[in-house]
């Protein structure tokens, strides 16, 4: 109980001077972090969180189920219309060839031979979230169309990953160190994966018909429809599990499924499930902070810090740039793109699934995934958020002098937005 009540007011503070402390870059997933890294280090830390109980393991995946359903119905379905050509070429294109690139310098750093489990670093560390950079969102610096296409990007990736991460989790477990029983553990996760599809489709496509037209028969009212919404991803979540599938991938089906019908709905109807979701994930950053006293405890494997440095640069960068050629862009637009690739919540939440996951039958994995999971976050936090500002001033100067020279030039070689 003590931990709710530090973390809680942990943000609380933190909501008190949000403006101030915006101008350092310290967005409430820093201040969260902060605080469970110094209230969760030494010997005998003020707060203990156990992350390793069935238990545990279920209210994350809780969580991710929620914020799974939030990114599918919060993809603002005009951007996906204006740049579906060039969110083709990011989710595609440039995300397939994230995953491999991943799997390439898992490889080379960790030469095991055991594809499934590098295969698996991938999968965990290349999800996109926006948290450390969130400004961004917002920052009039940026142009409109590619702030559009940044949401939709992030909002859309770590769904995508879902059964991936799940096929390449049941690999790894299978072939660990400790012999598995006999059976088809890629079979089983990828007709968990389908089933999970299924429960979602069933709670998403009737849940949102059925608060559209409640809505405009006059049936209900504005809140219990954010209500009725709330519902939906914890229902979709629980079918999943009942069904013996993935209940976190049925959530982001569900959200799928539901998002024709939020424009027919109230203003403001997602709201409620967004504020859910965001302060169940500012909880979990409180507990990402003591997984950063953790990993740096007991045995630190070095090229854990050279495969997060890759993974947030390299590994993000070329594939980008790579599924851009030929786009139209401007090189600056393209190279921001590129750059604004932070990792957050999926890459937090997949890593401890996988970390509890691996922990009975490979403990050395287990623990280089949470390792890879940390510094990757950890330093996603430090690369992102304080580099995004200035780069977004740098770019504004640019865009500036740019649209003179076309100005007096009456037009220019480079385009200023997709095509």
């Amino acid at each position: 109980m003590i931990a709710l009540v530090v973390s809680m007011g942990t943000l609380f503070a933190w909501a008190l001077v949000a403006g101030r402390l915006a101008r350092w870059s310290i967005t409430a997933p820093v201040a969260m972090t902060a605080a469970g890294v110094v209230l969760t280090v030494g010997p005998h830390p003020l707060v203990t969180v156990s992350m390793t109980t069935s238990d545990a393991e279920r209210a994350v995946e809780i969580i991710l189920a929620v914020l799974l359903f939030t990114d599918a119905t919060a993809v603002p379905e005009g951007a996906v219309r204006a740049h579906h050509r060039l969110l083709a070429r990011l989710l595609l294109v440039a995300l397939p060839l994230t995953v491999l690139a991943g799997v390439l310098v898992g490889g080379l750093l960790f030469p095991s031979g055991r594809w499934w489990l590098v295969a698996l670093f991938a999968a965990v560390t290349v999800a996109v979230d926006l948290a450390p950079a969130a400004e961004v969102i917002k920052d009039g610096r940026l142009p409109s169309w590619l702030r559009g296409v940044l949401t939709v990007e992030t909002g859309l990736n770590d769904g995508i990953l879902a059964p991936l991460f799940l096929l390449c989790l049941a690999g790894a477990d299978a072939y660990g160190d400790v012999p598995q029983p006999t059976g088809n553990p890629l079979g089983d996760a990828l007709d968990a994966v389908l089933r999970a599809v299924v429960a979602g489709a069933l709670v998403g496509r009737p849940g949102g018909l059925l608060l559209r037209r409640a809505w405009q028969a006059g049936w209900t009212r504005p809140s219990a429809v954010r209500l009725g919404i709330l519902a939906l991803p914890l229902a979709a979540y629980g079918l999943g599990v009942l069904l013996d599938g993935s209940g976190f991938i049925a959530a982001f089906v569900a959200g799928l499924c539901f998002a024709p019908d939020v424009r027919a709905l109230p203003p403001r109807a997602l709201h409620l499930v967004e504020d859910v979701g965001a302060l169940l994930s500012l909880a979990l950053w409180f507990v990402f902070g003591e997984l950063v006293t953790q990993a740096f405890t007991g045995d630190f494997d070095g090229r854990v810090v050279a495969y997060a440095a890759l993974s947030l640069t390299v590994v993000r960068v070329l594939p980008i740039l790579l599924a851009l050629v030929g786009s139209g862009l401007h090189r600056a637009d393209r190279l921001m793109l590129a750059w604004l690739g932070p990792r957050g919540m999926a890459t937090i939440v997949y890593g401890l699934l996988a970390f509890n996951g691996l922990a009975p039958v490979d403990p050395h994995a287990a623990d280089l995934v949470g390792q890879l999971m940390t510094m990757t976050v950890l330093m996603s936090l430090v690369l992102h958020g304080l580099t995004y500002g200035p780069l977004a001033a740098r770019y504004a100067r640019r865009a500036d002098r740019y649209a003179r020279r076309a100005d007096r030039d009456g037009g220019g070689r480079g385009r200023r937005g997709p095509r």
